[in-house]
């Protein structure tokens, strides 16, 4: 099985007439996702793809029967295409954009909460569930279908982890870039209590970074309520004191959002914590053998 997008999933792109949404649209369309629809005010009549293009989200709900949408707009219009969505009976959010105002961020935070809906990003690449559905950026060519689920807050950190299973024989359910950004839509608790019910994940790659409290959270509740095998890696650990990293919530705060919080933190929850991505996919090996 998987979580969140599988082969009935139907989806739409908004932005899907710029350069980044067509060239994604293309290579989703490739990998057998169902793209039913794009959006782009103005430009209702035209196909991208084989896409038919429509004026607003609800049209192209209307007429395609879509229940998700990845956005591809610019940072300045990002907040609203997510309102948009939502508002059209939209259930699951893919935001690739990067660069939104904080202020912008929450909104969405709270408009998605609103609506029952699951917004993951923004600022992430997305999505993939191996053999079903892909709604993302990512390179797809090195996932393989299979048992273990991936959730992370950085993209590259993904791609080798993932890479590096499937070296080894090992698939994935879902594998799910989060972003990194201080406010994001869906947290690892979230997508944690997701795998927990999908009968077919047996195991669980937590992938963390410097910066916030959210893996430290994430150990609570997996020391308290996760019942599956997780392994963990946190990026950063050479990272010097005092010196901005990367992401924008990259912000260490009262001694909390160091690598050596979160490993600990992890450790005392019985998570294996790999020190490097390959390291990672051998602890998984031996888990799923065990």
């Amino acid at each position: 099985m998987a979580i969140l997008i599988d082969e009935n999933t139907k989806a739409i792109v908004q932005g899907i007439t710029g350069y980044q949404g067509s060239f994604h649209t293309q290579r989703m369309l490739s990998y057998g996702t169902k793209i039913v629809g794009g959006v782009t005010p103005g430009k209702e009549g035209e196909s991208v793809h084989g896409v038919p293009v429509f004026n607003t989200v609800k049209s192209a709900v209307d007429e395609t029967g879509a229940n998700a949408s990845i956005i591809f707009v610019p940072p300045a219009f990002a907040c609203d295409a997510v309102f948009e969505a939502v508002d059209s009976g939209i259930k699951l959010v893919v935001c690739i954009t990067e660069g939104i105002p904080v202020h912008d961020e929450l909104r969405m935070y709270w408009k998605v909460k609103e609506k029952n809906a699951v917004l993951i990003g923004p600022n992430c690449p997305g999505v993939i569930s191996p053999g079903k559905s892909h709604l993302g950026i990512m390179p797809f060519e090195i996932f393989s279908e299979g048992n273990v689920g991936i959730i992370s807050r950085s993209g590259t950190l993904t791609y080798q982890i993932a890479y590096n299973l499937t070296s080894m024989g090992i698939g994935q359910s879902t594998v799910i870039g989060i972003g990194g950004d201080r406010i994001i839509g869906s947290d690892f608790i979230e997508l944690l209590k997701m795998f927990e019910r999908d009968d077919e994940t047996e195991l669980v790659v937590l992938v963390g970074e410097i910066g916030g409290t959210d893996e430290e959270n994430a150990a609570e509740f997996i020391s308290a309520e996760f019942s599956k095998p997780v392994v963990g890696y946190i990026a950063g650990i050479t990272a010097p004191p005092g010196k901005r990293m990367g992401h924008a919530g990259a912000i260490i705060e009262g001694g909390k959002g160091t690598a050596e919080s979160k490993i600990k933190a992890l450790e005392d929850a019985e998570v294996r914590v790999g020190k490097t991505p390959y390291e990672v996919a051998k602890i998984v090996k031996e888990q799923i053998k065990g």
